[in-house]
């Protein structure tokens, strides 16, 4: 499985432009086409699951599913953050900017693992749109918590501590705002909604995420080959280490609830991945401290590879041999 995932359309244009970035190709997607990619692949993956949800309907699974994700997104950053400081030197800032990152989620991984779930045939539970939604901002939370706890930068701390404005404009990110917003009409719309666009959102959405992919490619290969000072071994291994940690609390949390065999890949997809949209901004903002080549490149150069290539395949052979 996972031999066929790396040969798969999605993977090889990842691929491309990492080597292209690389080897110091002139190739790149112009900012705004790469914009118009994924506000098309956020339109869509949150439309058809708000279609979904139209049909299932709202019950206990569908409320127990969003309060998991919200659980794991407040307590994997603790863990994160306890493996790095044992495992590297990062210091405390440092290292609470990354364990946010990595309770938070990166929705391209989780729509890549859609897009391998059906092409196994798999369906999946609509609502877990939702479940990633409101898994982007906890961690953020979490992550200023133990600066402040932790820290002995006085800077640092005030900084964390006056969320209300961050807390307010993480709410008001676009990526959220639209994720959310074509969930809501894709429910108000339901099956009708969808069978009137289904020619633009569904036959073309493998091909726009290679492109999207591709273009991701070339900023993961860019941003290694600028920041490989900063990746130790440490870091290295952990970026490998906690989507595997991040998967199996998910494994637990969709077995708890009873989510199917696809449900269960996509929240452990969501435990394991990395943000490198949401996170990263609200960092910027909340921790300037804080070095970005390291929590981008550790999110985006290392942890985003490894799902997208090995991550997933393990994930959905682990729900196939032991949930759903």
């Amino acid at each position: 499985m996972a031999a066929e995932n790396l040969l798969s359309p999605i993977i090889l244009f990842f691929v491309l432009g990492l080597g292209a970035a690389f080897v110091r190709s002139d190739l790149s997607v112009p900012e705004a086409a790469a914009k118009t990619l994924s506000i098309y692949l956020l339109f869509a993956i949150g439309f058809k699951g708000g279609v979904s949800v139209s049909n299932h309907g709202v019950d206990s699974t569908l409320l127990l599913s969003v309060l998991a994700g919200l659980i794991l997104s407040f307590a994997i950053p603790f863990v994160a953050f306890g493996l790095l400081r044992t495992m590297t030197r990062l210091g405390t800032i440092d290292a609470a900017a990354v364990a946010g990152h990595y309770g938070s989620i990166s929705i391209v991984t989780f729509v890549a693992a859609t897009s391998v779930l059906q092409s196994q045939g798999l369906d999946s539970e609509g609502y877990l749109v939702a479940v990633a939604a409101v898994m982007e901002a906890p961690a953020i939370l979490s992550a200023l918590w133990l600066v402040a706890k932790f820290s002995g930068s006085k800077n640092a701390a005030e900084n964390a501590q006056g969320t209300k404005g961050l807390v307010r404009e993480i709410l008001l990110n676009g990526s959220i705002v639209l994720l959310v917003g074509s969930f809501v009409i894709g429910f108000l719309s339901g099956p009708k909604g969808l069978a009137d666009i289904e020619s633009f959102i569904v036959a073309p959405f493998k091909g726009v995420l290679c492109l999207f992919l591709l273009d991701m490619g070339l900023v993961a290969g860019r941003g290694l080959r600028s920041s490989a000072h900063h990746m130790r071994p440490g870091l290295i291994l952990f970026g490998v280490l906690m989507p595997l940690i991040g998967a199996v609390a998910g494994f637990v949390a969709a077995s708890l609830i009873g989510l199917s065999v696809g449900g269960t890949v996509l929240l452990m997809t969501l435990s394991a991945s990395a943000s490198y949209i949401a996170v990263p901004a609200a960092m910027r903002v909340a921790l300037p401290e804080a070095n970005p080549s390291i929590y981008l490149t550790m999110s985006l150069g290392i942890t985003f590879p490894f799902n997208l290539t090995l991550g997933i395949p393990l994930y959905l052979s682990i729900a196939q041999a032991f949930g759903g």
